[in-house]
Protein backbone atom coordinates (compact mmCIF):
# COMPACT_ATOMS: atom_id res chain seq x y z
CA UNK A 1 0.00 0.00 0.00
CA UNK A 2 3.20 2.38 0.90
CA UNK A 3 4.53 1.64 -2.57
CA UNK A 4 1.24 2.30 -3.85
CA UNK A 5 0.54 5.33 -2.48
CA UNK A 6 3.77 6.81 -3.47
CA UNK A 7 3.50 5.93 -6.87
CA UNK A 8 0.18 7.56 -6.79
CA UNK A 9 1.89 10.63 -5.42
CA UNK A 10 4.42 10.53 -7.81
CA UNK A 11 2.26 10.34 -10.79
CA UNK A 12 0.12 13.13 -9.21
CA UNK A 13 3.08 15.10 -9.32
CA UNK A 14 4.09 14.74 -12.61
CA UNK A 15 0.61 15.55 -13.56
CA UNK A 16 0.42 18.29 -11.95
CA UNK A 17 4.17 19.18 -13.66
CA UNK A 18 2.93 18.65 -16.68
CA UNK A 19 -0.25 20.86 -16.34
CA UNK A 20 1.61 23.65 -15.30
CA UNK A 21 3.95 23.34 -18.13
CA UNK A 22 0.96 22.98 -20.52
CA UNK A 23 -0.29 26.11 -19.34
CA UNK A 24 2.97 27.91 -19.49
CA UNK A 25 3.42 26.95 -22.88
CA UNK A 26 0.24 28.90 -24.00
CA UNK A 27 0.76 31.64 -21.47
CA UNK A 28 3.38 34.82 -23.19
CA UNK A 29 4.25 37.26 -20.41
CA UNK A 30 5.42 40.88 -21.91
CA UNK A 31 7.02 43.63 -19.96
CA UNK A 32 9.22 46.74 -20.70
CA UNK A 33 9.39 49.80 -23.36
CA UNK A 34 6.32 52.14 -23.75
CA UNK A 35 7.90 52.59 -26.99
CA UNK A 36 7.12 49.21 -28.65
CA UNK A 37 4.42 48.97 -25.93
CA UNK A 38 1.82 49.52 -28.62
CA UNK A 39 3.16 47.02 -31.31
CA UNK A 40 3.32 44.07 -28.50
CA UNK A 41 -0.31 44.81 -27.48
CA UNK A 42 -1.24 44.91 -31.00
CA UNK A 43 0.40 41.47 -32.01
CA UNK A 44 -1.15 40.36 -28.26
CA UNK A 45 -5.01 41.32 -29.86
CA UNK A 46 -3.85 39.59 -32.92
CA UNK A 47 -2.04 36.40 -31.83
CA UNK A 48 -4.80 35.71 -29.34
CA UNK A 49 -7.77 36.24 -31.83
CA UNK A 50 -5.74 33.70 -33.84
CA UNK A 51 -4.87 31.64 -30.80
CA UNK A 52 -7.74 31.24 -28.62
CA UNK A 53 -6.10 29.20 -26.54
CA UNK A 54 -3.15 31.37 -25.89
CA UNK A 55 -3.00 34.38 -23.05
CA UNK A 56 -0.56 37.69 -24.17
CA UNK A 57 -0.49 40.12 -21.00
CA UNK A 58 1.51 43.23 -21.81
CA UNK A 59 2.90 45.48 -19.04
CA UNK A 60 4.49 48.88 -19.81
CA UNK A 61 7.15 49.59 -17.01
CA UNK A 62 9.69 50.87 -19.29
CA UNK A 63 13.17 49.54 -20.68
CA UNK A 64 14.80 49.03 -17.33
CA UNK A 65 12.20 47.24 -15.55
CA UNK A 66 11.49 44.95 -18.67
CA UNK A 67 15.41 43.86 -18.72
CA UNK A 68 14.95 43.58 -14.88
CA UNK A 69 11.68 41.73 -15.36
CA UNK A 70 13.95 39.19 -18.30
CA UNK A 71 16.86 38.66 -15.78
CA UNK A 72 14.80 37.96 -12.77
CA UNK A 73 12.54 35.11 -14.81
CA UNK A 74 9.24 36.72 -14.49
CA UNK A 75 8.13 37.49 -18.39
CA UNK A 76 9.00 35.74 -21.23
CA UNK A 77 9.85 38.68 -23.31
CA UNK A 78 11.18 42.14 -22.69
CA UNK A 79 10.74 45.01 -24.96
CA UNK A 80 13.62 47.14 -25.00
CA UNK A 81 13.40 50.68 -26.64
CA UNK A 82 17.35 50.59 -26.73
CA UNK A 83 20.08 47.82 -26.70
CA UNK A 84 20.09 45.94 -23.12
CA UNK A 85 23.18 47.57 -21.46
CA UNK A 86 26.93 45.07 -20.68
CA UNK A 87 25.70 45.24 -16.72
CA UNK A 88 22.16 43.83 -17.56
CA UNK A 89 23.71 41.13 -19.73
CA UNK A 90 26.19 40.48 -16.63
CA UNK A 91 23.20 40.43 -14.51
CA UNK A 92 20.88 38.20 -16.69
CA UNK A 93 23.84 35.44 -17.59
CA UNK A 94 24.76 35.28 -13.66
CA UNK A 95 21.19 34.24 -13.33
CA UNK A 96 21.30 31.44 -15.99
CA UNK A 97 19.71 33.65 -18.55
CA UNK A 98 20.71 34.11 -22.39
CA UNK A 99 19.83 37.45 -23.92
CA UNK A 100 18.47 37.14 -27.29
CA UNK A 101 17.79 40.67 -29.36
CA UNK A 102 15.00 40.45 -31.70
CA UNK A 103 14.56 43.91 -33.73
CA UNK A 104 11.14 44.07 -34.59
CA UNK A 105 10.70 47.97 -35.86
CA UNK A 106 12.49 50.72 -36.07
CA UNK A 107 11.28 54.74 -34.91
CA UNK A 108 12.30 57.75 -35.06
CA UNK A 109 12.42 60.05 -31.79
CA UNK A 110 9.79 63.15 -32.26
CA UNK A 111 10.99 66.24 -31.13
CA UNK A 112 7.21 67.78 -29.94
CA UNK A 113 6.38 71.10 -29.11
CA UNK A 114 2.40 72.71 -28.62
CA UNK A 115 0.54 73.19 -32.15
CA UNK A 116 0.47 76.66 -31.18
CA UNK A 117 3.70 77.24 -30.97
CA UNK A 118 5.50 78.94 -34.67
CA UNK A 119 8.85 77.98 -33.88
CA UNK A 120 9.39 75.59 -37.58
CA UNK A 121 12.59 73.92 -37.21
CA UNK A 122 14.98 72.73 -35.12
CA UNK A 123 18.90 71.49 -34.58
CA UNK A 124 20.17 68.70 -32.61
CA UNK A 125 22.64 71.51 -31.27
CA UNK A 126 19.34 73.45 -30.13
CA UNK A 127 17.74 70.46 -28.90
CA UNK A 128 20.48 69.87 -26.76
CA UNK A 129 20.87 73.58 -25.35
CA UNK A 130 17.54 73.19 -24.30
CA UNK A 131 17.28 70.15 -22.10
CA UNK A 132 21.05 71.28 -21.02
CA UNK A 133 19.60 74.50 -19.81
CA UNK A 134 21.74 76.80 -22.05
CA UNK A 135 18.79 78.50 -24.01
CA UNK A 136 15.10 78.41 -21.62
CA UNK A 137 13.26 81.08 -23.66
CA UNK A 138 11.67 80.42 -27.05
CA UNK A 139 12.48 83.85 -28.21
CA UNK A 140 15.85 82.68 -28.34
CA UNK A 141 14.48 79.98 -31.17
CA UNK A 142 12.49 82.51 -33.15
CA UNK A 143 9.32 81.90 -30.88
CA UNK A 144 7.15 83.91 -28.08
CA UNK A 145 9.17 85.78 -24.79
CA UNK A 146 8.26 82.48 -22.99
CA UNK A 147 10.03 80.49 -20.64
CA UNK A 148 10.41 76.87 -21.94
CA UNK A 149 8.96 73.99 -20.24
CA UNK A 150 11.05 71.13 -20.68
CA UNK A 151 9.61 67.56 -20.32
CA UNK A 152 11.66 65.01 -20.32
CA UNK A 153 11.57 60.61 -19.90
CA UNK A 154 12.82 58.77 -16.54
CA UNK A 155 16.21 57.20 -16.59
CA UNK A 156 14.77 53.87 -16.69
CA UNK A 157 13.42 54.51 -20.12
CA UNK A 158 14.83 53.09 -22.93
CA UNK A 159 14.01 56.08 -25.12
CA UNK A 160 16.04 58.41 -22.61
CA UNK A 161 18.61 56.10 -23.18
CA UNK A 162 18.77 56.95 -26.31
CA UNK A 163 17.81 60.66 -26.54
CA UNK A 164 21.07 61.14 -24.22
CA UNK A 165 23.05 59.13 -26.89
CA UNK A 166 22.09 60.77 -29.98
CA UNK A 167 21.55 64.12 -29.08
CA UNK A 168 23.08 65.01 -25.36
CA UNK A 169 26.03 63.37 -26.38
CA UNK A 170 28.21 65.02 -28.96
CA UNK A 171 31.96 65.68 -29.81
CA UNK A 172 33.86 69.04 -29.08
CA UNK A 173 37.34 69.37 -30.65
CA UNK A 174 37.16 65.58 -31.29
CA UNK A 175 36.37 64.64 -27.60
CA UNK A 176 33.15 62.86 -26.52
CA UNK A 177 31.54 65.24 -24.03
CA UNK A 178 28.16 64.46 -22.32
CA UNK A 179 26.13 67.01 -21.07
CA UNK A 180 23.87 66.35 -18.70
CA UNK A 181 19.95 67.34 -18.89
CA UNK A 182 18.69 70.05 -16.88
CA UNK A 183 17.95 69.22 -13.00
CA UNK A 184 14.27 71.57 -13.50
CA UNK A 185 13.29 68.84 -16.55
CA UNK A 186 9.88 67.55 -15.55
CA UNK A 187 10.46 63.73 -15.73
CA UNK A 188 7.76 61.68 -17.10
CA UNK A 189 6.96 57.65 -17.20
CA UNK A 190 5.90 56.83 -20.57
CA UNK A 191 5.56 58.21 -24.16
CA UNK A 192 1.76 59.24 -23.32
CA UNK A 193 2.61 61.17 -20.44
CA UNK A 194 4.93 63.18 -22.41
CA UNK A 195 2.44 63.80 -25.16
CA UNK A 196 -0.26 64.97 -22.81
CA UNK A 197 2.33 67.23 -21.55
CA UNK A 198 3.34 68.81 -24.39
CA UNK A 199 -0.62 68.84 -25.55
CA UNK A 200 -1.74 70.72 -22.28
CA UNK A 201 1.16 73.30 -22.34
CA UNK A 202 1.75 75.92 -25.04
CA UNK A 203 5.50 76.64 -23.71
CA UNK A 204 6.43 73.04 -23.53
CA UNK A 205 9.01 70.80 -25.25
CA UNK A 206 9.26 66.98 -24.87
CA UNK A 207 10.38 63.96 -26.59
CA UNK A 208 8.25 60.77 -27.95
CA UNK A 209 8.53 57.82 -30.12
CA UNK A 210 7.22 58.07 -33.77
CA UNK A 211 4.20 55.99 -33.30
CA UNK A 212 3.15 58.81 -30.53
CA UNK A 213 2.68 62.06 -32.94
CA UNK A 214 -0.70 63.36 -33.53
CA UNK A 215 -2.51 65.96 -34.50
CA UNK A 216 -2.45 67.11 -31.21
CA UNK A 217 1.34 67.53 -31.89
CA UNK A 218 3.37 69.56 -33.74
CA UNK A 219 6.92 67.59 -34.70
CA UNK A 220 9.52 69.72 -35.44
CA UNK A 221 11.78 68.87 -38.41
CA UNK A 222 15.15 68.47 -37.15
CA UNK A 223 18.07 69.29 -38.81
CA UNK A 224 15.75 69.88 -41.74
CA UNK A 225 14.69 66.62 -41.68
CA UNK A 226 10.59 65.64 -41.00
CA UNK A 227 10.34 63.00 -39.11
CA UNK A 228 8.51 59.98 -40.76
CA UNK A 229 8.53 56.52 -41.72
CA UNK A 230 9.83 57.24 -44.65
CA UNK A 231 12.74 59.40 -43.34
CA UNK A 232 13.58 56.61 -40.52
CA UNK A 233 13.78 54.11 -43.23
CA UNK A 234 15.91 56.11 -45.28
CA UNK A 235 18.28 56.48 -41.93
CA UNK A 236 18.13 60.27 -43.01
CA UNK A 237 16.20 61.60 -39.69
CA UNK A 238 18.87 62.12 -36.90
CA UNK A 239 17.25 60.88 -34.09
CA UNK A 240 16.48 57.39 -35.10
CA UNK A 241 16.81 53.71 -33.33
CA UNK A 242 15.80 50.12 -33.46
CA UNK A 243 13.37 48.62 -30.94
CA UNK A 244 13.64 45.14 -29.48
CA UNK A 245 11.97 42.12 -28.03
CA UNK A 246 14.73 40.23 -26.09
CA UNK A 247 13.88 36.67 -24.91
CA UNK A 248 16.12 34.24 -22.80
CA UNK A 249 17.41 32.12 -25.52
CA UNK A 250 16.17 31.87 -29.34
CA UNK A 251 12.69 30.61 -28.03
CA UNK A 252 11.71 27.06 -29.35
CA UNK A 253 10.68 26.35 -32.63
CA UNK A 254 6.90 25.70 -33.13
CA UNK A 255 6.85 27.31 -29.54
CA UNK A 256 3.87 30.05 -29.12
CA UNK A 257 6.87 32.89 -27.68
CA UNK A 258 8.64 32.26 -31.17
CA UNK A 259 5.75 32.89 -33.19
CA UNK A 260 5.39 36.06 -31.31
CA UNK A 261 8.81 37.18 -31.90
CA UNK A 262 8.85 36.81 -35.12
CA UNK A 263 5.48 37.81 -36.27
CA UNK A 264 7.46 41.31 -37.03
CA UNK A 265 8.69 39.66 -40.21
CA UNK A 266 4.93 38.36 -41.63
CA UNK A 267 3.17 40.44 -43.75
CA UNK A 268 0.39 40.77 -41.37
CA UNK A 269 3.29 42.18 -38.97
CA UNK A 270 4.20 44.38 -40.83
CA UNK A 271 1.12 45.54 -41.65
CA UNK A 272 0.31 45.88 -38.18
CA UNK A 273 4.12 47.84 -36.85
CA UNK A 274 2.74 50.50 -40.22
CA UNK A 275 -0.26 51.22 -39.24
CA UNK A 276 0.78 51.51 -35.68
CA UNK A 277 3.32 54.44 -37.01
CA UNK A 278 6.57 52.39 -36.48
CA UNK A 279 8.73 51.10 -39.62
CA UNK A 280 9.12 47.72 -40.19
CA UNK A 281 12.69 46.12 -40.13
CA UNK A 282 11.85 45.03 -43.88
CA UNK A 283 11.06 48.54 -44.61
CA UNK A 284 14.79 49.22 -43.50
Amino acid sequence: MRRTGKLLAGLAAAGLMASAAAADENTIVVDGSTTVGPIAKAFAEYYMGKNPDVNVTVSESGSGNGAKSLINGVCHIANLSRFMKDKEFKAAVEKGIFPVAHVVAMDGIAIVVHPSNPVEKITVDQVRDIYAGKVNNWKDLGGPDKEIVVVSRDTTSGTYETFYKLVMTHKVDGESVKEKIMSGAEKQQSNGAVRGRVQATPAAIGYVGLGYVDKTLKALPVNGVKVSMATVASGVYPIARPLFMFTNGYPKLGSHVHAFTTLHLSEKGQEIIEEIGFVPVTQY
